[in-house]
């Protein structure tokens, strides 16, 4: 494990956890209080904390893992924004469309979901891809 990978990895699951609290614990929070019948109490929800923590660190590395696999010739910012957007086509949209087929979730809080997550997929790619700009081969 290189350095530059430990930082990309520790960066992105830093954004990941401030992006989700930002679009879930205060873009969301109004729509997510009229539907308290699909998620846990808080009390339960804080206890379960500890793997809120797990997942973003694990989505972090995973996250600057798979782009340190894919660097190509584009400026770091074509490929932070590609990869973003990858990832946001991969996981994010089709993981609330997922969930909007099996709960009542309704169709306007699924699109601000979608919304909001994808542009922090995005905004993780360019960390991601800033950190690693030197290491691209269009600035070898």
């Amino acid at each position: 494990m290189n350095k530059r990978f430990l930082i990309s990895g520790i960066a992105a699951s830093v954004v990941f956890f401030l992006l989700g609290f930002l679009v879930h614990g205060v873009l969301l929070s109004q729509d997510y209080m009229q539907l308290k019948n699909l998620m846990r109490p808080e009390a339960e929800a804080m206890a379960n904390m500890p793997y809120m923590v797990v997942a973003h660190i694990l989505m972090g590395f995973a996250f600057a893992w798979i782009y340190s696999q894919g660097v190509s010739g584009a400026s770091w910012i074509a490929q932070g924004v590609r990869f973003g957007t990858a990832a946001a086509f991969l996981v994010i949209v089709p993981w609330y469309l997922i969930y909007y087929s099996i709960q009542p979730w309704p169709p306007a809080t699924v699109a601000k979901q979608i919304i909001f997550d994808s542009i922090g997929m995005v905004i993780t790619g360019l960390v991601v891809a800033f950190i690693n700009k030197d290491s691209s081969p269009a600035t070898k």
